[in-house]
Parts: structure tokens; sequence; C-alpha cells
């Protein structure tokens, strides 16, 4: 029989909370930890966080009546006074952070955290894939990577796990050392250092000093995994080295890198990689081409090593990696006229991941005539240095042989305007405005990258060229 997750005892002990008043005595499991009503499953303990715009105690009852367990309150509602399913507890935040650390110190589990400037969900889900070859292994659902999702993910670790992988997220100074102090890896990750948040930075210098914050939970048995290829390897590695990291491990295609790219060959469907790592030779298939997602599967494999897990096993599982929704998958589109190919990076953009984008866009092969189209919305949180920064890629965008580029936002009008005449595809204000120019811009036998910020708002061109519910998605944008 499966160990329950929580018991209503382990909760009131862990959160120093109380039974409600007046209840008999509680004695209930749980098998599940949420946070939010709507997905709360039959079993799961439901914490209710209040925030800005909503409170969770209003949606307590809701939570028992699908099912949930119990629930951690700091208001008791009248509806329920006295019910045996209730923890009481001052704060219900602080209550979630005790569930984590709680979680954290009774785990067996070796644990690894990665955070980074961009890379940190597909090196997240590939550590996931790789270390569940080896053993249970339990991680970050989506990117859940905050003061939130951090412990929130601790608290549901179940107790037979062997690996633990956590992604850890930030825009400001000061927002990691908490994290890593709550989950204290075994081995910590930094994909890379690059220009992102900077409209909350001076410099990439002060973001690499905010990510190597990770260190702070490591410990005198640690182990750093660092981009060995990044202007910033031999900064962050002092870091670590004065936070009593045991190994530091650089990935990449540096000589010196100790999960050193060999060879990778790409196809439109995948990329065939050779690896030496930690004196192993590997080689392995990855489901997505592109040479970043190869960096990225070499901090994996590094990770891998720094556990002491099977490095085989682990780069054989690779082959199975799905690519995330938004962050480059690839469909094909079929039209009355032929087929497309859709690649849907939409999620997020920073200018290092947009060149990354567009090196697969331009290793891709349009069938026929068809051409190599991107379709682009703003890249936010660049500070002073936004419009520079998007008229930069006018460079990658020509060195990639791209045929046509749309472009959507006040930020990517530099852009636009720095493109040559051949390349510029029409410029819209907004993304409700661009979908249907790029709809009839499309022709068989294309390749098409989305890739925008969220907050650009260019998911619903990419849902909307995927599905052919141009309306709908016009309704969305």
């Amino acid at each position: 029989m499966t160990a329950p997750l929580w018991t209503s005892d382990d909760v009131a002990l862990a959160t120093n909370g109380r039974h409600a008043s007046g209840a008999p005595t509680a004695n209930w499991q749980a098998s599940g930890v949420s946070i939010d009503s709507r997905s709360c499953a039959p079993g799961d303990l439901f914490i209710a966080l209040a925030g800005p715009n909503f409170d969770g105690h209003d949606y307590v009852g809701a939570a028992l009546a699908g099912g949930a367990a119990g629930a951690v309150v700091s208001r008791i509602p009248e509806d329920l006074k006295g019910s045996p399913q209730l923890v009481a507890v001052d704060d219900c935040d602080a209550a979630l952070t005790a569930l984590g650390r709680f979680a954290r110190d009774r785990s067996q589990a070796q644990f690894v955290c990665v955070t980074g400037s961009v890379g940190k969900t597909s090196t997240k889900d590939g550590l996931a894939a790789a270390l569940a070859a080896c053993g249970t292994t339990h991680a970050t659902a989506g990117n859940l990577n905050n003061h939130l999702g951090t412990p929130l993910t601790l608290a549901r670790t179940p107790a037979d796990c062997v690996y633990g992988v956590l992604e850890l997220g930030m825009n400001h100074a000061g927002e990691l050392t908490p994290l890593s102090l709550l989950a204290r890896p075994d081995v910590a990750v930094i994909t890379t250092i690059e220009a992102v948040h900077l409209e909350f930075f001076d410099s990439v210098c002060g973001i690499a000093e905010a990510k190597a914050e990770i260190f702070a939970g490591l410990g005198d048995k640690g182990v750093a995994v660092l981009n060995r290829d990044n202007a910033y390897f031999a900064f962050l590695a002092s870091i670590a080295a004065d936070q009593g990291a045991k190994r530091i491990l650089g990935f990449g295609a540096d000589p010196e890198a100790d999960a050193r790219l060999v060879s990778a060959e790409f196809d439109d469907d995948g990329s065939d990689v050779t690896a030496e790592v930690d004196g192993h030779v590997l080689h392995y298939r990855l489901n997505a081409p592109g040479r970043h997602r190869v960096i990225n599967s070499l901090a994996v494999l590094a990770a891998v090593a720094g556990l002491g897990a099977n490095l085989d096993a682990a780069a054989a599982a690779l082959a199975d990696v799905a690519v995330a929704r938004g962050r480059g998958r690839r469909h094909h589109v079929a039209t009355s006229a032929g087929e497309y190919v859709l690649i849907d990076d939409s999620y997020n953009a920073s200018p290092a991941s947009m060149r990354a984008a567009f090196d697969v866009l331009g290793a891709a092969h349009p069938d026929g005539a068809g051409r190599r189209i991107a379709v682009l919305g703003d890249m936010l949180e660049l500070g002073t240095d936004a419009a520079r920064l998007h008229a930069a890629l006018a460079r990658n965008l020509e060195a990639n042989d791209v045929d046509l580029v749309f472009t959507s936002g006040a930020l990517m009008a530099a852009l636009h305007d720095a493109l040559p005449s051949h390349m510029r595809g029409d410029h819209a204000d907004a993304p409700e405005e661009m979908l249907p120019i790029v709809v009839n811009a499309v022709q068989a036998g294309d390749v098409v990258l989305v890739k925008g910020s969220l907050g650009s708002r260019v998911g619903p061109i990419a849902e909307a060229l995927i599905s052919g519910n141009q309306e709908g998605a016009q309704n969305a944008v």
C-alpha cells in the first residue's frame, strides 16, 4: 500500500497548526497538495492562500466538497467551523513554506536545482526524464519556480523519491537565496547568464550575482554545474567555491568542459549528439533540433554525473523528452494547398533565446518554394536597452536566411526599421492586428516561427495558425 503524502498530524506538526476549534480528533491522509481549488483533486490537501485578487478561503468548501482530504486555513469559514478537516495556522503562505521545509527535511532524495537566464524549463524537463531512468523522480510541474511553486513542489515530494528536480526562477536580486536555502540542492545548475530582466538590474554582471544565489543552500558536499562556454563561468565558479561547493562541473563545447560536446548533427526532427561526460563517451538522440538544446542536454548529463547516477540510462532517456508547448514545438499544419510547418516558441523571449530560435529556423528546410518566416512579438523587461536589443536581432535574422519578418508591438518597431527592405513584412501595434496579416501571408511549404515574451501575446497567433481557428484566436489575443 502506498504511504500517504501527508497525515493530518504531520500537517499540524509541520505548520505549527491546530485542528479547528471544537473539532473531534482529526485523522485524515492526503495524497497530494494543491493551492488552486480549480485543480484540487480528490485526496489533496488544499492550502487557502490569499492574494490581491482572490482569497482561497472562499473556495475551501468547494475543495472539500470535491474530495479534498483537508485544508490549511488562517481563517475558518463560518459554515466549516468545527470541521475535522481543517488545520488552522497564522499565515497560509508561511504554512506552505513550512510544509516544503518539513518535506525536504524528511526526504532521502538527492535534489537538483536549476536556474539560469534561459533554458531553465527545458533543462529541468530533461533532468526529470534522465533521472527517472535511474530512479523514482519528482520534478517541478510546468514552471512553478517562485516563492510559492518551490515549497509546493517540495511538499508534493513522494516518500519513495530517489531524485528531486526543482526549477528556481527570479527577476530580482535576493529572490533565489531563500528558495535555495529551502531546497538545499545536492547539485545546483546555472544554464547560462544572458541579458534578461535588465529592467531590474544595472548590468548582466548583476544578473550573474543574483543567479549565483542558487549556491546559498548548496553546502560543502554539493556540486555546481556551470556553462563552460559562458563569459561568466569563472565568476560563478569562484562564488560556488566560496560557498563551499565540493565540485564544479563545466558543460559546453569548451575543451576543458567536464561534459563536453564532441559533435552534433541536426535534422528537422532532432539532433544526434556525441559527448564526453566525466570521461564517458555517450551517443544519444534529442527529439528536437538546435544547438541550444544540445548544450542544455550537456547540463543535464553533467548534473547526472554530479549525482553519481547512470549516465548511459540518462542519455538514452533524453530521446523521449517532449518539447513543451510554446517552447519550440513543431506542428505540421495542413491547408487546402498543402502543408506548412509552425514552430511555436511563443511562451517567452529574450535576445539569447531569439538568437537560438533563429538558428533553428535557419537550419530548417522549407518545401518547394517555401520560405522561412518569423512572426515576432516584443521582448519585455529589457530596460533602457530595449530598442537597441530589438534592432540588433536584424543581423541574426539575416545570417539565418530568414525570408520574411512580421513584427508586433512597440518595441519590435525598432527591429522592423532595422531590417533590410526585402525581409521586412508588416508591422502591427498589437497582435490582434497582426493575426489576419500573417494568416494571409503563410503559404504551403513555409516554415513559420512565432516567438515573443508571454506579455507580447503572440501565443494566440501560433494557436490560430495551428488550429485554423483564426476568429477565436483574435478574440483571445
